[in-house]
């Protein structure tokens, strides 16, 4: 059983169509790597997935959950789907553990104690737990965004979405980043990403999906579809990508 379903979507924003008829499926436990040049939708479909963008066409399933812009349950696919952007968005006021307690309590109802417990448990599985007390601003980039990682799992989603969450760091601080990214993949995370960091996706992605012009224009097994890119668009993007 598939936990995301993706069938035909169409998504236009004024006369510019941005999706022209996307199907993709993702089982369960599978990384999949979103690539193309900027412009070709990938963003925009991983924004789809959430619920942040109302399709003007076709069909998605998340984690069981159809599509429905209805609040209530909106709230509801958002407990189980998780999303990162390449802006951190910390709460500056609020301590790391208090911006990851947020959600729990907000939504789930968590006790201050459990919301707590559970604060720890993230930092803990990326490597900064020592930080919990610490407000964002003494944070180094990577240790922020790892942080937004840690929030987004303290809600304990099924699928978990990134969009481009290291194109803001440095060299340095990305590698840290992909490190608890590449840690989640062997725990079994459900993860799309969109990323421009090609060398990662073919190690980590179970499958790479190169999109181009609003399309999916080809995708495969990651190691395969990197050795092997079958159509001309892609071969150029690569060439240009891993120079």
């Amino acid at each position: 059983m598939s936990i995301v379903v993706v069938d035909n979507v169409r998504k236009s924003f004024a006369a510019n169509e941005v999706l022209k008829g996307v199907s993709l499926t993702v089982e369960r436990g599978q990384v999949v790597a979103l690539v193309g040049r900027s412009g070709s939708g990938k963003s925009t479909l991983l924004r789809c997935l959430n619920g942040l963008e109302v399709i003007d066409g076709g069909r998605i399933e998340v984690a069981g959950h159809p599509m429905d812009y209805h609040p209530a349950k909106l709230r509801a696919l958002r407990q189980d789907v998780g999303i990162v952007f390449q802006s951190f968005n910390l709460f500056p006021h609020l301590s790391v553990g208090e911006n990851i307690m947020l959600a729990p309590g907000l939504v789930k109802g968590c006790a201050r104690l459990e919301a707590r417990k559970l604060a720890e448990q993230v930092l803990a599985r990326i490597g900064l737990l020592e930080k919990i007390d610490a407000y964002p601003d003494s944070l180094s980039g990577g240790q922020q965004q790892r942080v937004a990682i840690a929030r987004s799992l303290a809600m304990q989603p099924r699928v978990m979405l990134f969009d481009e969450v290291t194109s803001a760091l440095d060299p340095e601080l990305t590698e840290e980043v992909l490190a608890v990214v590449e840690q989640l993949a062997r725990d079994g995370m459900t993860m799309l990403l969109v990323t421009h960091e090609m060398t990662f996706a073919r190690r980590v992605a179970d499958m790479t999906v190169f999109m181009n012009q609003g399309r999916i224009w080809e995708s495969g097994e990651s190691e395969r579809i990197f050795r092997q890119p079958q159509t001309p668009e892609f071969r150029q993007f690569l060439s240009s990508t891993l120079k």
